[in-house]
């Protein structure tokens, strides 16, 4: 099966209103069938000053993801956005996916930065999720920016079962690491043999690209700017393999989880 997908960066800014007044000048580029990702925190904005979270209105926050989840059931897509959200008087950093079929699945982010620590709290499990496309079931597995260097959660995804995994990034600051942040990416799709799409905030100084990954590693689109721009790709999962994680010494070494998928 066949589907494609736009990979989507903008500069995330502070203001709700103007992140989903872009995220929705991409929405019009949408086909019925499409998966569109965004960046960690476009909808709410985000920063590593995490004061940036007393700013939050909250009631605006909840009527934009409320706003996206309508989107996605009218345009007949499936759309994955970053934002900061307050459960219960706790933040979390989370992706929201809106579905073609209204229903909206979260990831919270669960191994934060340090500078997250103390003003966010972290998920408790790595759940996949099963997205219906033209009457085939697609599953989708999500990261969120530096849990790229964590190989153990991605091979957890795909052993559940993962043929995308999804990745919102928001890493800028010192662009010298942009080669290692990029073949960590090419190092996640190759090992797990998924395809890997990944999503930065735009701007002058990108610490990794927008882009796009085979499940052999090779590279389909990249961004690097710091400006919007929409990567369109087309994805054959019949690329997906289990012939690498088949050949896992597991009786050496074997990852395990104490959560069970969602």
């Amino acid at each position: 099966m066949n589907i494609n997908a736009l990979i989507a960066q903008f500069p995330v800014s502070l203001s709700i209103s103007r992140n989903l007044e872009i995220i929705d000048s991409v929405l019009q580029q949408t086909n019925v069938g499409d998966l569109v990702i965004f960046p960690e925190g476009s909808i709410s904005g985000y920063s590593t000053d995490t004061s940036f979270l007393k700013q939050i209105n909250n009631p605006a926050l909840l009527k934009g993801i409320k706003h996206l989840q309508a989107e996605a059931e009218n345009r007949k897509i499936n759309v994955w956005a970053g934002t900061c959200v307050n459960i219960n008087n706790k933040w979390f950093n989370a992706a929201y996916g809106f579905s073609a079929d209204g229903k909206t699945r979260v990831y919270h982010k669960i191994n934060l930065a340090n500078h997250e620590r103390g003003s966010f709290s972290s998920g408790n499990s790595l759940p996949i999720f099963e997205l219906n496309m033209f009457g085939e079931k697609i599953v989708i597995g999500v990261q969120i920016c530096r849990e790229l260097r964590f190989p153990e959660q991605w091979g957890l995804l795909a052993r559940r079962g993962a043929q995308i995994i999804l990745h919102l990034n928001n890493a800028i600051g010192d662009s010298s690491y942009q080669s290692v942040w990029k073949s960590h990416l090419v190092s996640r799709a190759a090992e797990t043999q998924r395809f890997v799409l990944s999503a930065n905030n735009a701007a002058t100084e990108q610490i990794s690209p927008t882009i796009a990954i085979a499940p052999d590693g090779h590279i389909i689109g990249e961004v690097v700017s710091s400006k919007l721009d929409v990567l369109h790709v087309e994805l054959d999962l019949s690329k997906v393999s289990n012939w690498y994680l088949n050949q896992s010494r597991t009786d050496v070494v074997e990852i395990k989880s104490n959560q069970n998928a969602a």
